[in-house]
């Protein structure tokens, strides 16, 4: 009876023992203490301090931010490039003013007297005064120092000063009269002085293009700029014939387009 009773007293102690074992289960993960439920990687109080994971609203902030960094990343890179160019704008504009004080000698110099239009010129042109025909550089051709000159001179045009451009183009063709830029030079020679409103002038130096340069690309445009000058002057008939020529030599030229737009003002 006595036995009996010791062996229920046990009994009633280990059982609410055994209840909170079965309630907080405690097991081995190799050698170590794995923690409760709840914590670990989700919660970021064990597992060797894993960070909580990112939302997704953090995860579209994170990349909102990347994008605006990137964003003003590009503007400092385009705010470089603009001052790259105007300072390359005028550095340009001071090659010229050097030019231009080197060369005002030149430039101004007495042309040669007119010579006859060439064999081959069109027959519109006879009527108009030839340009005079620029001496033969002594200088050897350099293309690095030719283009500089010949920028620099049109930079002139893009700035309006048609009067320092007509200055710098005919010290070009003076200096440069077999360069590879010469019947460009040629052509604007003759649109700023048709800017400042010398027609007889204009007239000269779009005729000496045909003349001088007859297979380069400029002669179709030069040719119907030499009968817009010949309708402005009054002289319709040579007008129409080089607007003619133009239409016949260059069809489906931009040039051929314009001059068969004029011909039928006229």
């Amino acid at each position: 009876m006595r036995k009996s009773s010791r062996v229920l007293a046990l009994l009633t102690l280990v059982a609410p023992l055994a209840c909170w074992a079965q309630q907080v289960p405690v097991t081995d993960v190799q050698g170590g203490y794995a923690p409760p439920a709840g914590y670990g990687a989700a919660g970021g109080a064990y597992a060797g301090g894993a960070a909580t994971p990112t939302s997704a609203q953090g995860e579209l902030f994170l990349q909102l931010q990347q994008l605006q960094e990137e964003v003003a990343r590009l503007r400092g890179t385009l705010e470089e490039q603009q001052y790259e160019i105007q300072r390359l704008k005028q550095e340009s504009l001071e090659r010229y003013q050097d030019l231009d004080g080197r060369l005002a000698g030149a430039a101004q110099a007495p042309a040669s007297a007119p010579v006859a239009p060439a064999a081959n010129a069109p027959a519109a042109q006879a009527g108009t005064p030839a340009a005079a025909m620029p001496p033969a550089s002594a200088t050897p051709g350099d293309p690095a120092k030719e283009k500089l000159f010949y920028d620099a001179a049109f930079d002139l045009i893009k700035a309006k000063d048609f009067a320092k451009a007509d200055q710098a183009f005919s010290a070009f063709l003076r200096k440069y009269p077999s360069s590879q830029y010469s019947a460009n030079a040629q052509y604007w020679l003759g649109e700023v002085k048709l800017a400042q409103g010398d027609l007889q002038g204009a007239g000269q130096a779009f005729a000496r293009v045909s003349q001088a340069y007859p297979d380069h690309q400029k002669v179709a445009d030069s040719l119907y700029k030499l009968g817009d000058v010949e309708r402005r002057l009054g002289n319709l008939d040579r007008a129409r014939a080089v607007l003619q020529q133009v239409v016949a030599q260059y069809p489906g030229t931009s040039a051929a387009q314009l001059a068969q737009r004029e011909l039928g003002r006229l």
